[in-house]
């Protein structure tokens, strides 16, 4: 009974430990930005609630009663905060609003790769996923000199991009030609 508890108990820390560390690898909580797609709903409210909806290329989107929202660089949790405010501002007393991403945005993939282009993201994807969605590697291909464009502008080069690197929405991968 001991036994199992402890066990119970260490794989607990280490679910903690893995959700921790994608947190961290991905900058925190998810950011929102042009090209993602939102589910937003609002408890008791049919004509407020919207299974999707696209942020422009501005990353904003038209709300009812509430007009256009900024949501690029602003989380869920901030955007059902912004939209609970204004409808409390003369429509509703306490309206429960949820927001969660549907469709994340396209992270791109070129170079010596079979079938470069934009792909959709999947959380969790790696490097690794990133080329085989791509169709794998050319026979040309270098795996030492690899450049990852992350959205927010940060460049990770050859060393730093490995193949268990996290890839994230809206990055730019290039896979280079390698000497040999």
């Amino acid at each position: 009974m001991i036994r199992r508890l402890v066990l119970s108990l260490i794989t607990l820390v280490f679910c903690q430990l893995a959700v921790a560390a994608e947190t961290l690898e991905s900058g925190g909580q998810y950011q929102l930005a042009s090209g993602d797609v939102v589910r937003i709903q609002v408890y008791g409210e049919p004509d407020l609630s919207f299974d999707e909806i696209r942020l422009n290329d501005a990353g904003t989107f038209t709300y009812p009663f509430v007009g256009q929202i900024n949501a690029k660089g602003k989380t869920p949790n901030q955007i059902e905060d912004l939209i609970a405010n204004k409808l409390k501002d003369g429509y509703l007393r306490d309206p429960k609003v949820t927001v969660a991403v549907v469709t994340y945005r396209e992270f791109y993939i070129s170079g010596e790769v079979q079938k470069p282009g934009g792909y959709p993201y999947q959380p969790g994807l790696t490097l690794q996923r990133a080329i085989a969605l791509a169709g794998g590697l050319t026979e040309r291909a270098s795996t030492k000199r690899v450049t990852i464009m992350r959205g927010s502008g940060e460049t990770r080069q050859g060393d730093k991009a490995t193949l268990d690197t996290a890839i994230l929405p809206g990055d730019t991968i290039t896979i280079e030609q390698g000497f040999f």
